[in-house]
């Protein structure tokens, strides 16, 4: 039986220790962020809906964008027990120079409309966690003055090639010249996507007031404050503004960009060039083949097409096909530190990570993007640990499954028309949410789709049965540092 007796005074001051009080309210409100979407809920909270959208929205249903978030959540990691992993190495190689972890900051347009502090903010935190930095051509800092911030680190740039092509050149050049060491070729982009939340918000640049606007930005005076009183936004391509961020892109962006635009950028740029927005394996190989010094595989954060490829179902295919030398980044839906490590264990040498920054930027300016990096960094260094691996260059494919949802496969023109005919007809149509369509179960990866699926498309209970690993790359040598 329990003895009891009365508290003692001095046991219970020691039992009951109360945590001081965080009077700055903004380091208060970033350290209860633990997650990527906990600092995307207080971005919500603080940021208007118009400009919260822009950033949040992607083009059309938003199937690419949460397809690539599903992706990565359906991952299965295979842990080595027994195997100490007391300090981890996120550090890596990446074209040519040294990343302290295994990702870096993508190119985002308009950034200073989400907070004032905009790529300044990005770039120091990323100079700082020695991680690279992508300006954007439609950014609102200019070339120089991502350098002044950023005076040490690694600057990359993102280049569109417009209509008025010396504007893209010039652009180029003066990158170059400010030592920025690598140039994003971006290739997805021919014209504007459909962005639905921007036309239904009336996102406009400069923002243009409605009663909307302005009702949704009571509650967010701070935001007005740091807009109105911080210096005209500067773009480092657009002389002139006036509409949606669609027709912006569209009066400046050239549909008939092609491989001659590569050739001329190619001996334009000194540096680094990838190739961003690259979304099919023969388009990987082309490109390799060409001897560009790398690929984004990237569908813009589904910003462009709608129901394009998912960038990280592609990345095994593509590693298959190029050889795991070769430089192969990833992008599009990485919202934890454990999508990176799958990334990586599947064969990218980096990622590139936008929202995730642009959150932890509204949630609080540069020390928002710091809680990003943190809160990235610690997710990394935990699952790799949890792994049993003490660095980059030991992670695999066999430490990850990709679970499939959607089954891609391949029906010739007959045999759909023979099975439209055959099937009977329903009295009503019924209609059913992406999110329905995608909960199928398992399946083998595209390659092996026909090991599990009969001449009629259908999938049989043994691939419905169990997840499929993907497959290990083929070696082409000795496994370089990523």
């Amino acid at each position: 039986m329990v003895t009891r007796q009365f508290p003692n005074p001095k046991e219970l001051l020691e039992l009951m220790q109360f945590k001081k009080p965080e009077l700055d309210g903004k380091k208060r409100r970033l350290e209860s962020a633990l997650t990527i979407y906990d600092l995307r809920d207080i971005a919500k909270r603080r940021t208007p809906k118009a400009a919260f959208d822009y950033t949040d929205g992607a083009a059309e249903g938003e199937l690419s964008l949460s397809r690539a978030r599903q992706a990565f959540e359906d991952i299965e990691f295979h842990p080595d027990v027994l195997r100490p992993a007391e300090n981890v190495d996120m550090s890596t190689e990446i074209l040519g120079g040294p990343s302290a972890m295994p990702f870096g900051i993508a190119p985002t347009g308009f950034t200073r409309l989400m907070q004032t502090e905009g790529e300044i903010a990005g770039a120091g935190a990323a100079g700082a966690a020695g991680i690279p930095f992508t300006l954007s051509t439609l950014g609102t800092t200019s070339i120089e003055g991502v350098k002044a911030a950023n005076p040490n680190g690694r600057n990359w740039f993102q280049l569109y090639v417009m209509r008025d092509r010396e504007i893209s050149y010039a652009l180029a050049r003066r990158a170059a010249e400010a030592g920025f060491d690598t140039l994003q070729f971006t290739v997805d982009t021919p014209v504007a996507g459909a962005r639905l939340r921007d036309k239904r918000n009336g996102f406009s640049i400069p923002p243009q007031l409605t009663l909307g606007t302005i009702v949704n930005a009571i509650p967010r005076p701070w935001w007005w404050y740091d807009f109105l009183t911080t210096p005209k936004l500067e773009f480092a391509s657009l002389s002139t503004t006036g509409g949606t961020v669609g027709e912006l892109l569209n009066s400046a962006m050239d549909p008939t960009i092609s491989y001659d635009d590569l050739a001329i950028i190619r001996e334009i740029w000194p540096g680094k060039i990838v190739i961003k927005g690259v979304q099919n394996v023969a388009d990987s190989k082309r490109l390799i083949d060409a001897g560009v010094d790398g690929i984004i595989l990237s569908n813009h954060g589904g910003r462009q097409l709608d129901r394009a490829p998912i960038p990280f179902r592609l990345l095994p295919e593509v590693i298959r096909e190029v050889g795991k030398d070769a430089t192969v980044m990833v992008d599009t839906g990485i919202m934890n530190g454990a999508d990176i490590v799958a990334s990586i264990a599947l064969g990218a040498k980096f990622t590139l990570i936008g929202r995730a920054y642009l959150y932890g930027l509204m949630a609080g300016g540069r020390q928002g993007v710091d809680r990003t990096i943190a809160i990235l960094r610690s997710e990394i260094e935990r699952t790799m640990k949890l792994l049993g691996v003490s660095s980059i260059a030991e992670l695999e494919p066999r430490h990850v499954t990709q679970l499939q949802r959607l089954v891609p496969v391949a029906v010739s023109a007959p045999a759909a028309e023979a099975a439209v005919a055959a099937a009977p007809r329903p009295r009503a149509a019924r209609a059913t949410t992406a999110s329905s369509r995608a909960k199928s179960v398992p399946t083998p990866p595209p390659g092996d789709a026909g090991a599990s699926a009969g001449a009629s498309g259908r999938v049989g209970p043994a691939a419905a049965s169990r997840p499929v690993k993907a497959p290990a790359a083929k070696s082409t040598g000795p496994r370089a540092k990523a």
